[in-house]
Protein backbone atom coordinates (compact mmCIF):
# COMPACT_ATOMS: atom_id res chain seq x y z
CA UNK A 1 0.00 0.00 0.00
CA UNK A 2 2.73 2.62 1.09
CA UNK A 3 4.82 1.96 -2.22
CA UNK A 4 1.31 2.75 -4.29
CA UNK A 5 1.18 5.96 -2.34
CA UNK A 6 4.66 6.76 -3.16
CA UNK A 7 4.19 6.00 -6.87
CA UNK A 8 0.69 8.13 -7.11
CA UNK A 9 2.39 11.12 -5.22
CA UNK A 10 5.27 10.65 -7.86
CA UNK A 11 2.87 10.33 -10.75
CA UNK A 12 1.35 13.72 -9.16
CA UNK A 13 4.48 15.41 -9.32
CA UNK A 14 5.41 14.31 -12.78
CA UNK A 15 2.29 14.77 -14.73
CA UNK A 16 2.75 18.60 -12.42
CA UNK A 17 6.04 19.25 -14.30
CA UNK A 18 4.33 18.28 -17.63
CA UNK A 19 1.86 20.71 -17.65
CA UNK A 20 4.06 23.36 -16.08
CA UNK A 21 6.15 22.25 -19.13
CA UNK A 22 3.30 22.52 -21.26
CA UNK A 23 2.08 25.88 -20.08
CA UNK A 24 6.35 27.37 -20.76
CA UNK A 25 6.16 25.86 -24.01
CA UNK A 26 3.06 28.31 -24.69
CA UNK A 27 3.69 31.17 -22.63
CA UNK A 28 7.28 30.98 -24.96
CA UNK A 29 5.22 30.73 -28.24
CA UNK A 30 3.05 33.77 -27.19
CA UNK A 31 6.09 35.50 -25.98
CA UNK A 32 7.58 34.73 -29.65
CA UNK A 33 4.59 35.76 -31.38
CA UNK A 34 4.25 38.70 -29.35
CA UNK A 35 7.87 40.17 -29.76
CA UNK A 36 7.84 39.42 -34.21
CA UNK A 37 7.57 42.32 -35.54
CA UNK A 38 4.81 43.09 -37.99
CA UNK A 39 5.56 43.98 -41.49
CA UNK A 40 4.36 47.68 -42.47
CA UNK A 41 1.13 48.64 -43.36
CA UNK A 42 -2.06 46.22 -43.22
CA UNK A 43 -1.76 42.47 -44.05
CA UNK A 44 -3.67 41.49 -46.91
CA UNK A 45 -1.92 38.04 -47.18
CA UNK A 46 0.36 35.89 -45.81
CA UNK A 47 2.20 32.65 -46.91
CA UNK A 48 4.75 30.68 -44.22
CA UNK A 49 7.60 29.92 -46.83
CA UNK A 50 7.72 26.73 -44.96
CA UNK A 51 4.53 25.77 -47.56
CA UNK A 52 7.12 25.97 -50.54
CA UNK A 53 4.57 28.43 -51.86
CA UNK A 54 5.53 32.45 -52.10
CA UNK A 55 3.73 35.55 -52.67
CA UNK A 56 4.07 37.13 -55.95
CA UNK A 57 2.58 39.46 -58.52
CA UNK A 58 0.80 42.28 -56.35
CA UNK A 59 -1.79 44.58 -58.20
CA UNK A 60 -4.65 46.96 -57.16
CA UNK A 61 -7.47 48.69 -58.24
CA UNK A 62 -10.28 50.65 -57.27
CA UNK A 63 -13.78 49.75 -58.63
CA UNK A 64 -16.46 52.46 -59.40
CA UNK A 65 -18.39 52.07 -56.18
CA UNK A 66 -14.99 52.61 -54.30
CA UNK A 67 -14.09 49.23 -53.48
CA UNK A 68 -10.66 48.47 -53.60
CA UNK A 69 -9.54 44.95 -55.48
CA UNK A 70 -6.31 43.37 -55.08
CA UNK A 71 -4.57 40.39 -56.54
CA UNK A 72 -1.28 38.54 -55.99
CA UNK A 73 -0.22 34.95 -57.53
CA UNK A 74 1.55 31.67 -55.94
CA UNK A 75 5.01 31.22 -56.77
CA UNK A 76 7.63 28.37 -55.66
CA UNK A 77 8.60 25.01 -55.52
CA UNK A 78 5.65 23.52 -54.66
CA UNK A 79 3.22 25.89 -56.48
CA UNK A 80 1.52 25.36 -59.91
CA UNK A 81 3.05 28.04 -61.23
CA UNK A 82 4.83 26.02 -64.49
CA UNK A 83 1.48 24.39 -65.15
CA UNK A 84 -1.96 26.48 -64.48
CA UNK A 85 -0.65 29.40 -61.70
CA UNK A 86 -3.00 30.42 -59.41
CA UNK A 87 -4.28 33.88 -58.48
CA UNK A 88 -5.93 35.22 -55.15
CA UNK A 89 -8.10 38.02 -55.43
CA UNK A 90 -8.86 40.25 -52.29
CA UNK A 91 -11.42 42.98 -51.85
CA UNK A 92 -11.45 45.85 -49.19
CA UNK A 93 -14.89 48.18 -48.72
CA UNK A 94 -13.35 50.22 -45.71
CA UNK A 95 -10.27 52.03 -48.02
CA UNK A 96 -7.66 49.43 -47.16
CA UNK A 97 -8.00 48.75 -43.81
CA UNK A 98 -9.74 45.16 -43.87
CA UNK A 99 -9.51 42.55 -46.05
CA UNK A 100 -11.05 39.42 -47.62
CA UNK A 101 -10.05 36.63 -49.78
CA UNK A 102 -13.03 36.35 -52.77
CA UNK A 103 -11.95 34.55 -55.42
CA UNK A 104 -8.65 32.02 -56.29
CA UNK A 105 -8.06 31.88 -60.30
CA UNK A 106 -6.75 28.98 -61.66
CA UNK A 107 -4.63 29.84 -64.77
CA UNK A 108 -3.59 33.20 -64.27
CA UNK A 109 0.11 34.55 -63.83
CA UNK A 110 2.29 37.89 -63.74
CA UNK A 111 -0.80 39.64 -64.07
CA UNK A 112 -2.55 43.57 -63.29
CA UNK A 113 -5.99 44.88 -62.44
CA UNK A 114 -7.79 47.49 -64.32
CA UNK A 115 -10.78 48.98 -64.36
CA UNK A 116 -12.20 50.26 -67.97
CA UNK A 117 -15.20 51.42 -68.62
CA UNK A 118 -16.71 50.84 -65.53
CA UNK A 119 -15.53 47.09 -65.97
CA UNK A 120 -12.91 45.02 -64.20
CA UNK A 121 -10.23 43.24 -65.87
CA UNK A 122 -7.00 41.31 -64.92
CA UNK A 123 -4.36 41.08 -67.64
CA UNK A 124 -1.53 38.50 -67.50
CA UNK A 125 -0.14 35.13 -68.65
CA UNK A 126 -2.09 31.73 -67.74
CA UNK A 127 1.26 30.08 -66.62
CA UNK A 128 5.01 31.37 -66.31
CA UNK A 129 5.77 31.79 -69.56
CA UNK A 130 2.38 31.24 -71.01
CA UNK A 131 -0.12 32.35 -73.05
CA UNK A 132 -1.16 36.12 -72.85
CA UNK A 133 -4.78 36.78 -71.64
CA UNK A 134 -7.49 38.40 -69.95
CA UNK A 135 -10.26 37.74 -68.14
CA UNK A 136 -13.15 40.04 -67.02
CA UNK A 137 -15.39 39.85 -63.60
CA UNK A 138 -19.07 41.45 -63.78
CA UNK A 139 -19.62 40.85 -59.99
CA UNK A 140 -16.17 42.64 -58.38
CA UNK A 141 -13.96 40.21 -58.69
CA UNK A 142 -15.73 37.02 -57.14
CA UNK A 143 -16.20 35.31 -60.43
CA UNK A 144 -13.95 35.40 -63.82
CA UNK A 145 -14.33 34.60 -67.40
CA UNK A 146 -12.72 31.67 -68.54
CA UNK A 147 -10.12 32.85 -72.03
CA UNK A 148 -10.38 29.33 -74.01
CA UNK A 149 -11.15 31.08 -77.72
CA UNK A 150 -9.57 34.00 -78.94
CA UNK A 151 -13.22 35.49 -78.53
CA UNK A 152 -13.22 35.21 -75.03
CA UNK A 153 -9.98 36.13 -73.57
CA UNK A 154 -6.58 34.63 -75.57
CA UNK A 155 -5.30 37.30 -76.69
CA UNK A 156 -1.89 35.80 -77.89
CA UNK A 157 -0.87 31.94 -77.40
CA UNK A 158 2.69 31.58 -76.81
CA UNK A 159 5.28 32.31 -74.36
CA UNK A 160 5.14 35.28 -72.84
CA UNK A 161 6.25 37.24 -69.67
CA UNK A 162 4.81 39.77 -67.91
CA UNK A 163 4.51 41.53 -64.70
CA UNK A 164 1.15 43.59 -63.02
CA UNK A 165 2.23 46.72 -65.36
CA UNK A 166 0.01 49.56 -66.13
CA UNK A 167 -2.10 50.13 -68.35
CA UNK A 168 -2.34 53.50 -70.30
CA UNK A 169 -5.10 55.21 -72.36
CA UNK A 170 -3.47 57.20 -75.22
CA UNK A 171 -4.77 58.61 -78.46
CA UNK A 172 -8.51 56.94 -78.50
CA UNK A 173 -6.61 53.51 -77.79
CA UNK A 174 -5.73 51.15 -74.17
CA UNK A 175 -2.20 50.46 -74.34
CA UNK A 176 0.42 47.81 -72.35
CA UNK A 177 3.65 46.68 -72.45
CA UNK A 178 5.16 42.87 -72.57
CA UNK A 179 7.46 40.83 -73.55
CA UNK A 180 8.04 37.70 -76.42
CA UNK A 181 9.87 35.20 -74.35
CA UNK A 182 10.45 32.81 -77.10
CA UNK A 183 14.22 32.64 -78.14
CA UNK A 184 17.14 30.18 -79.16
CA UNK A 185 17.81 30.35 -75.06
CA UNK A 186 15.83 29.67 -71.99
CA UNK A 187 18.34 32.04 -70.25
CA UNK A 188 16.68 34.50 -67.82
CA UNK A 189 16.81 38.01 -69.43
CA UNK A 190 17.93 37.20 -72.69
CA UNK A 191 15.04 35.28 -74.15
CA UNK A 192 12.54 38.63 -73.52
CA UNK A 193 11.56 40.45 -76.54
CA UNK A 194 10.13 44.13 -75.97
CA UNK A 195 6.78 44.82 -77.32
CA UNK A 196 3.65 46.70 -76.86
CA UNK A 197 -0.30 45.76 -77.63
CA UNK A 198 -3.20 48.11 -77.97
CA UNK A 199 -6.94 48.49 -78.66
CA UNK A 200 -9.87 51.01 -79.47
CA UNK A 201 -10.71 52.48 -76.04
CA UNK A 202 -14.00 51.15 -77.04
CA UNK A 203 -13.40 47.89 -78.34
CA UNK A 204 -13.96 44.23 -77.14
CA UNK A 205 -11.17 43.80 -74.85
CA UNK A 206 -12.38 40.13 -74.99
CA UNK A 207 -11.71 39.71 -78.51
CA UNK A 208 -8.01 38.99 -79.68
CA UNK A 209 -9.46 40.65 -82.44
CA UNK A 210 -9.34 44.09 -80.82
CA UNK A 211 -5.93 43.84 -80.00
CA UNK A 212 -2.97 45.14 -82.49
CA UNK A 213 0.83 43.99 -81.66
CA UNK A 214 3.91 45.64 -81.91
CA UNK A 215 7.05 43.54 -83.50
CA UNK A 216 9.32 42.29 -80.58
CA UNK A 217 13.01 43.71 -79.90
CA UNK A 218 15.04 40.99 -78.84
CA UNK A 219 18.12 41.31 -76.62
CA UNK A 220 21.09 42.37 -77.85
CA UNK A 221 24.45 41.82 -75.76
CA UNK A 222 26.90 45.05 -77.15
CA UNK A 223 24.02 47.48 -75.54
CA UNK A 224 25.64 49.46 -72.79
CA UNK A 225 29.17 48.53 -74.11
CA UNK A 226 28.51 44.70 -72.45
CA UNK A 227 26.82 45.37 -69.19
CA UNK A 228 23.39 44.71 -70.84
CA UNK A 229 21.93 41.82 -68.85
CA UNK A 230 17.95 41.65 -69.84
CA UNK A 231 14.84 44.48 -70.22
CA UNK A 232 12.09 43.41 -69.06
CA UNK A 233 8.54 43.94 -67.07
CA UNK A 234 7.88 47.13 -69.15
CA UNK A 235 5.72 50.55 -68.67
CA UNK A 236 3.51 51.89 -71.23
CA UNK A 237 3.63 55.42 -70.84
CA UNK A 238 3.07 58.43 -73.06
CA UNK A 239 6.32 61.58 -73.00
CA UNK A 240 6.65 64.75 -72.89
CA UNK A 241 5.95 65.30 -76.49
CA UNK A 242 2.63 62.91 -76.82
CA UNK A 243 4.44 59.58 -77.89
CA UNK A 244 3.70 56.58 -76.55
CA UNK A 245 7.52 54.73 -75.55
CA UNK A 246 7.73 51.77 -73.70
CA UNK A 247 10.14 52.16 -70.41
CA UNK A 248 11.30 49.01 -69.42
CA UNK A 249 13.64 47.54 -66.70
CA UNK A 250 17.33 46.75 -66.99
CA UNK A 251 19.45 44.26 -65.63
CA UNK A 252 23.20 45.10 -65.29
CA UNK A 253 26.13 43.52 -63.23
CA UNK A 254 27.24 44.34 -59.87
CA UNK A 255 28.96 47.28 -59.01
CA UNK A 256 27.13 49.44 -62.25
CA UNK A 257 24.79 52.24 -62.17
CA UNK A 258 21.00 51.23 -62.92
CA UNK A 259 19.42 52.40 -65.95
CA UNK A 260 16.01 52.12 -67.79
CA UNK A 261 15.72 51.97 -71.64
CA UNK A 262 13.04 53.78 -73.58
CA UNK A 263 11.44 51.92 -76.40
CA UNK A 264 9.83 54.46 -78.81
CA UNK A 265 6.28 52.87 -80.16
CA UNK A 266 4.46 54.05 -83.28
CA UNK A 267 1.37 55.98 -83.29
CA UNK A 268 -0.69 53.46 -84.52
CA UNK A 269 1.24 50.73 -82.24
CA UNK A 270 2.56 48.40 -84.63
CA UNK A 271 6.07 49.87 -84.89
CA UNK A 272 8.84 49.29 -81.97
CA UNK A 273 12.11 51.06 -81.87
CA UNK A 274 15.16 51.54 -80.11
CA UNK A 275 18.25 53.79 -80.23
CA UNK A 276 20.63 52.21 -78.31
CA UNK A 277 22.86 55.13 -78.18
CA UNK A 278 19.90 57.26 -76.60
CA UNK A 279 17.65 54.93 -75.56
CA UNK A 280 19.26 53.98 -72.30
CA UNK A 281 18.86 56.37 -68.77
CA UNK A 282 19.89 56.42 -65.48
CA UNK A 283 17.71 55.31 -63.55
CA UNK A 284 16.75 54.66 -59.47
CA UNK A 285 15.85 51.42 -59.14
CA UNK A 286 15.74 50.34 -62.73
CA UNK A 287 17.20 46.76 -62.20
CA UNK A 288 13.98 46.00 -60.49
CA UNK A 289 10.14 46.31 -61.45
CA UNK A 290 9.07 49.93 -61.23
CA UNK A 291 5.15 51.27 -61.92
CA UNK A 292 5.44 54.73 -63.66
CA UNK A 293 2.07 57.16 -64.00
CA UNK A 294 1.19 60.51 -65.05
CA UNK A 295 -0.02 62.86 -63.09
CA UNK A 296 -1.69 65.97 -64.86
CA UNK A 297 -2.21 67.91 -61.26
CA UNK A 298 1.43 68.32 -60.77
CA UNK A 299 2.33 67.50 -64.26
CA UNK A 300 5.15 64.89 -63.17
CA UNK A 301 5.48 61.43 -63.76
CA UNK A 302 5.04 59.37 -60.51
CA UNK A 303 7.24 56.11 -59.74
CA UNK A 304 7.91 53.79 -56.11
CA UNK A 305 10.92 51.79 -56.78
CA UNK A 306 13.31 49.86 -54.96
CA UNK A 307 16.48 52.23 -54.15
CA UNK A 308 19.69 51.05 -53.76
CA UNK A 309 21.47 52.79 -50.86
CA UNK A 310 25.30 54.12 -51.50
CA UNK A 311 26.38 51.24 -48.53
CA UNK A 312 25.11 48.63 -50.82
CA UNK A 313 26.27 50.14 -54.03
CA UNK A 314 28.83 47.00 -54.80
CA UNK A 315 26.07 44.42 -54.43
CA UNK A 316 24.18 43.17 -57.70
CA UNK A 317 21.55 46.25 -57.64
CA UNK A 318 18.80 43.56 -58.75
CA UNK A 319 19.05 41.68 -55.59
CA UNK A 320 18.43 44.61 -53.66
CA UNK A 321 14.94 45.17 -52.39
CA UNK A 322 14.79 46.77 -49.03
CA UNK A 323 13.93 50.29 -49.62
CA UNK A 324 11.07 51.44 -51.68
CA UNK A 325 11.40 55.34 -52.59
CA UNK A 326 8.69 57.82 -53.76
CA UNK A 327 10.20 59.72 -56.93
CA UNK A 328 9.21 62.08 -59.56
CA UNK A 329 10.12 63.82 -62.84
CA UNK A 330 9.16 66.21 -65.20
CA UNK A 331 10.60 64.79 -68.58
CA UNK A 332 10.89 60.60 -67.75
CA UNK A 333 14.85 61.32 -67.53
CA UNK A 334 15.94 63.28 -64.77
CA UNK A 335 14.61 61.88 -61.53
CA UNK A 336 14.62 63.22 -58.49
CA UNK A 337 14.17 60.64 -55.01
CA UNK A 338 12.09 62.22 -52.89
CA UNK A 339 11.39 59.83 -49.61
CA UNK A 340 12.23 56.71 -48.86
CA UNK A 341 8.72 55.24 -47.99
CA UNK A 342 9.18 52.03 -46.69
CA UNK A 343 13.16 50.23 -45.16
CA UNK A 344 14.96 47.57 -43.80
CA UNK A 345 18.20 47.91 -42.39
CA UNK A 346 18.93 44.22 -43.14
CA UNK A 347 18.62 43.38 -47.07
CA UNK A 348 18.91 39.47 -47.19
CA UNK A 349 15.88 38.56 -45.70
CA UNK A 350 13.42 41.72 -46.24
CA UNK A 351 12.34 43.09 -49.50
CA UNK A 352 9.28 45.63 -50.43
CA UNK A 353 8.84 44.94 -54.05
CA UNK A 354 6.78 44.73 -57.51
CA UNK A 355 4.67 47.52 -55.96
CA UNK A 356 2.07 48.63 -58.09
CA UNK A 357 0.22 51.75 -56.83
CA UNK A 358 -2.67 54.08 -57.94
CA UNK A 359 -3.38 57.93 -57.54
CA UNK A 360 -6.37 58.27 -55.06
CA UNK A 361 -7.19 62.30 -55.09
CA UNK A 362 -4.02 63.66 -53.48
CA UNK A 363 -3.01 60.02 -51.76
CA UNK A 364 -1.17 57.37 -53.51
CA UNK A 365 -2.47 53.93 -52.79
CA UNK A 366 -0.09 50.98 -53.54
CA UNK A 367 0.75 46.65 -52.70
CA UNK A 368 3.80 45.50 -51.77
CA UNK A 369 4.65 42.14 -52.43
CA UNK A 370 6.64 42.27 -48.86
CA UNK A 371 9.51 39.75 -47.27
CA UNK A 372 9.36 40.50 -43.41
CA UNK A 373 9.83 38.44 -40.39
CA UNK A 374 6.89 36.41 -39.57
CA UNK A 375 6.30 33.46 -36.32
CA UNK A 376 7.40 30.41 -39.23
CA UNK A 377 11.16 32.18 -39.48
CA UNK A 378 10.40 34.55 -41.72
CA UNK A 379 10.94 34.97 -45.84
CA UNK A 380 13.23 32.59 -47.12
CA UNK A 381 14.78 35.74 -48.63
CA UNK A 382 14.08 38.88 -50.15
CA UNK A 383 12.89 37.80 -52.85
CA UNK A 384 10.26 35.06 -52.24
CA UNK A 385 7.83 37.09 -50.15
CA UNK A 386 5.41 35.85 -47.48
CA UNK A 387 3.29 38.79 -47.20
CA UNK A 388 1.34 41.37 -49.79
CA UNK A 389 0.69 43.80 -47.47
CA UNK A 390 -1.52 47.63 -48.25
CA UNK A 391 0.24 51.11 -48.00
CA UNK A 392 -1.13 54.65 -48.08
CA UNK A 393 0.99 57.98 -48.84
CA UNK A 394 -1.04 60.94 -47.94
CA UNK A 395 -0.47 64.15 -49.81
CA UNK A 396 2.07 62.83 -52.29
CA UNK A 397 1.97 66.35 -54.27
CA UNK A 398 3.95 68.52 -51.25
CA UNK A 399 6.36 65.89 -51.27
CA UNK A 400 7.41 67.07 -54.86
CA UNK A 401 9.35 70.18 -53.47
CA UNK A 402 12.10 68.18 -51.73
CA UNK A 403 15.03 65.37 -52.76
CA UNK A 404 16.82 63.84 -50.70
CA UNK A 405 19.10 61.91 -53.33
CA UNK A 406 19.23 61.93 -56.81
Amino acid sequence: MMINIIDYFKYRIMKTKMYYLILCLLAGLVCLAQNTPKPPGVIIDHIAQETGIYIGSPSICVLPDGSYIASHDEFGPKSTEFRSAKTRIFISSDKGETWMQIAVIDGQFWSNLFVHNGALYIMGTNKHHGNFIIRKSEDKGYTWTIPYHKSKGLIIEGEYHTAPMPMAVHNGRIWRALEYATAPTTQWGKRYSAMVISAPVDADLMNADSWVKSNSLPYDSTYLDGKFGAWLEGNAVVDPKGNMVDVLRVAVPAGHEEYAAIVNISPDGTIASFDPQKGFMKFPGGCKKFVIRYDSKSKRYWMLTNYVSPDLKDKNPGSVRNKQALCSSKDLKEWDIHQIILEHPEDIYHGFQYVDWLFEGDDIIFVSRTAFDDEKGGARNNHDANFMTFHRIKDFRKLATKSIFK
